[in-house]
């Protein structure tokens, strides 16, 4: 999974990668590891890219930042909770990266920030305390331009903080529970914005900032069995590509496991290999990748399931009825004469009495 966000993604040399949920750090290692690849890769003996990190854990950030040290790379890997405290700032403002990548913790609860709540449940005399309201939530860093996600839905939050992260010409890769793609309400105005912008009452954003999403195989992850998906978000589309989404179903190609399925390098391959065609040629594969139309995507109410859009191929087998019903009267019948015969036994046993 790491090494086909990264490959999406496609860092150069002497970019700025930044990973707000860096757990132990693989996704920058990863992205170190693909820039040194290039010409110009390394530079002093290291890869030529600056990365920085946010961890919220303490002991997951210790492990990054050995984990980043033993692979002799430098990178700012700063402790905290990216929604409630981002660490990497130019002033009052989000710093810029690059590329920005992330695999945040799938549907976090109770992801608006521990101030907003202390200040929603003052007392009231005697009586309860008022119920936290998230939809009162107000961000510093205007990163939530695009509408509050649910409370219990933190997927869009981490979405929209990586957005404002992001530089103008960058391009970010998330994973995200599948659901991200066709949940109403409030996830679905933040979609809406993200593909066709937003109107003046919610600031005129940007849209048509979704250049791919990748459907992926279900089980990917060991604390959950429900199908991901990676989308690819993109600052500056190509003129070919702008009005337009990628859209790829690889979720029928995986290895699969006791436990966990994975993605096999083939796969993987295959997915970098077909997004990169579409993206430099709008290149389409039958009953796995489309080039989608934003006016297509509008009719379906920004609804982005990936079955709305990709036929997976399966024809369903034709039944002949008259032969289905005459088979059927054919076992009815043969059941009749079984339970003739078990009734002649039962009766000569004494199991059974006959009739009068």
């Amino acid at each position: 999974m790491v090494q086909l966000v990264v490959e999406l993604i496609d860092p150069q040399p002497g970019h700025s990668v930044y990973d707000p949920t860096c757990g132990s750090g693989g996704m920058l290692v990863e992205s170190a590891h693909h820039v040194s690849r290039f010409p110009n890769g390394t530079l002093m003996g290291k890869p030529n890219v600056l990365l920085y990190g946010q961890e919220k854990n303490l002991g997951t950030w210790a492990i990054a930042k050995l984990n980043l040290y033993l692979h002799n790379m430098h990178a700012a890997i700063e402790r905290g909770d990216t929604l409630v405290e981002p660490k990497h700032l130019d002033g009052d403002f989000l710093k810029t990266f690059d590329r920005v990548i992330a695999n945040p913790p799938f549907s976090a609860k109770s992801w608006w920030t521990p101030l907003e709540l202390s200040n929603e449940n003052e007392q009231d005399g005697n009586k309860k305390p008022k119920a936290p309201n998230y939809k009162q939530v107000s961000d510093p860093f205007g990163r939530l331009s695009y509408g509050i996600p649910p409370r219990s839905y933190a997927d869009f939050a981490f979405a929209q903080h990586m957005l404002a992260s992001l530089k103008a010409d960058g391009r970010m890769g998330i994973i995200l529970p599948h659901g991200v793609l066709f949940r109403s309400g409030e996830e679905g105005k933040i979609r809406e914005g993200l593909l066709f912008g937003t109107d003046a009452s919610s600031g005129n954003q940007q849209g048509d900032l979704i250049e791919a999403i990748i459907g992926l195989p279900s089980a990917l992850f060991y604390n959950t069995g429900i199908p991901a998906c990676v989308l690819v978000l993109n600052k500056n589309k190509p003129h070919d590509l702008k009005g337009k989404v990628i859209i790829i179903d690889a979720s029928r190609d995986y290895l699969e496991g006791k436990a966990q399925n994975s993605l096999r390098s083939e796969d993987i391959s295959r997915i970098v290999s077909t997004h990169k065609a579409a993206f430099e040629n709008q290149t389409e594969v039958d009953h796995y990748c489309r080039v989608v139309q934003l006016e297509e995507i509008r009719s379906n109410d920004g609804n982005l399931n990936v079955a709305r859009y990709i036929d997976n191929g399966k024809t369903e087998e034709a039944v002949d009825v008259a032969a289905t019903l005459e088979q059927l009267f054919a076992l009815s019948a043969e059941e009749a004469q079984i339970d003739a015969r078990l009734n002649v036994y039962l009766v000569e046993l004494g199991l059974l009495e006959t009739e009068v």
